[in-house]
């Protein structure tokens, strides 16, 4: 079978936001370095979850037409998801830092290869739920394509 090349134009890429609960732990912290690095390479893009949690309309908005909604919570207590749940919108990756072994303690407890561990997670997918593998469905069930005209396969 002849493999389709992919879009050239970059407009098939999954638009992603992502939530991190940057607590004051260091499971917390590591949540908004990780989200910061994952910016910085290109796999989507941080936002404020106290501004989420204030209902900001714009950004609940974005976070609704995104393709994959990012979040990721330090600890058990869930508080990045459950402020997402609150304005509606449902995460197609839910990362939890003491799920990924690392333990919780105080703000500055932590070290790069933890930085590192939790920014892998993201890339291979490990917080999607197992039904869901592939991002690009936006919040409705509609499907992501660039419609550009570019003859690639979005």
């Amino acid at each position: 079978m002849t493999e389709i090349p992919p879009c050239s134009c970059g407009q098939n890429e999954p638009k992603r936001i992502i939530f991190p609960c940057a607590g004051q732990a260091n499971v917390g912290q590591l949540t908004n370095l990780a989200a910061l690095q994952l910016t910085e390479e290109g796999y989507g893009n941080i936002a404020c979850v106290a501004l989420f949690a204030i209902g900001s309309e714009n950004l609940v908005a974005n976070a609704m037409n995104a393709d994959e909604v990012v979040i990721l919570d330090g600890c058990p207590m869930l508080c990045a998801k459950k402020i997402a749940g609150a304005q509606g919108v449902l995460a197609g990756q839910h990362l939890v830092m003491t799920e990924l072994g690392i333990v919780k303690g105080p703000s500055t407890s932590y070290t790069n290869d933890d930085v590192e561990k939790i920014v892998a997670a993201c890339w291979k997918g490990e917080g999607r739920k197992k039904n869901d593998t592939t991002p690009g469905k936006k919040a409705g069930g509609k499907d992501s394509g660039c419609g550009c005209g570019c003859g690639g396969t979005c």
